[in-house]
């Protein structure tokens, strides 16, 4: 397995791969990789000639830098991971590879078409800028045929297919289910970041949100369920629970608002900010 550190040794790689008629995987993570990571890297594997992962914890989708520094960061085990799960090369850069400083002090603009004004953009401004600043230099660095994102970053997959809609890029989004721990937390890097009561706490995230989907209640008062369940347990606190429709992250009032329809969550465990989404329908 290569590990790549610079945008010149990558795109040598990838042409070597294109011009040999290879087909080309890419999963983006920021590292910390856990089973969630490694469905994906095994889709990709399965689906393609080649994998390639990049792991890069990007500073530009931050809007807390005290979030942005005690992220996990463990290369070493990610790529010993990796070598063991069919991926052909890393991408690992260092940040002054990816950005100049200007990149770094501005905002990245680019047009949503609403879809960063809901959830998490309202609540970490700027946040989904700097995703498709990274995942747009990540495609047009690897050029691949595919990517593969998870679900759980529900709101996050949505504007990468928008994204990938908009500049007209060559390749197919693939979506991958969440994979959840036995206890239903949903797997993520920010895992690491609970002590063992607080991962204990945290599973009744997924097991309220399991809870609602039987409820037979309105959407307003779904949400006033989940709400107040979750903050009336000790060490969780609600940032926002919206009932969506999956294809435009719309807010709705009633369950025949839409024909897909998904239920996206926040919620502080302690420090820690954890999401999740269910389908209703």
């Amino acid at each position: 397995m290569k590990i790549i550190k610079t945008k010149s040794e990558l795109q040598t790689l990838v042409n070597q791969l294109k011009n040999s008629g290879k087909t080309i995987g890419l999963v983006p993570t920021m590292g910390a990789l856990h089973n969630g990571h490694l469905q994906l890297i095994k889709r990709c594997a399965n689906e393609n000639d080649v994998c390639i992962v990049s792991i890069f914890v990007n500073p530009t989708q931050f809007n807390d830098k005290n979030d942005l520094e005690k992220y996990p960061r463990t290369l070493e085990a990610d790529a010993k991971l990796l070598e063991q799960n069919h991926c052909f090369a890393v991408f690992a850069p260092e940040v002054d590879e990816i950005y100049d400083k200007e990149e770094l002090t501005s905002v990245f603009e680019f047009d949503f078409g609403g879809l960063d004004k809901v959830m998490e953009g309202k609540y970490r401004p700027g946040h989904f800028n700097g995703v498709v600043q990274i995942v747009g230099k990540l495609f047009e660095l690897s050029t691949p045929d595919r990517a593969y994102f998870g679900e759980k970053d529900f709101q996050q997959l949505a504007i990468i297919r928008h994204l990938v809609a908009t500049k007209k890029y060559p390749l197919e989004i693939i979506g991958c289910p969440i994979v959840r721990e036995e206890s239903g937390l949903a797997l993520s890097s920010r895992n690491a970041l609970l002590n063992a009561d607080e991962k204990l706490t945290a599973t009744n995230i997924y097991k309220t949100l399991k809870e609602s989907v039987k409820l037979q209640k309105s959407v307003k008062e779904t949400i006033n369920w989940v709400v107040t369940k979750l903050n009336n347990i000790d060490g969780l606190r609600v940032e926002y629970f919206e009932i969506v429709n999956g294809k435009t992250l719309q807010s709705i009032d009633n369950w025949d608002d839409a024909d897909y329809i998904v239920g996206c969550i926040t919620v502080f465990c302690g420090t820690v900010r954890l999401i999740d989404n269910i389908q209703y329908k």
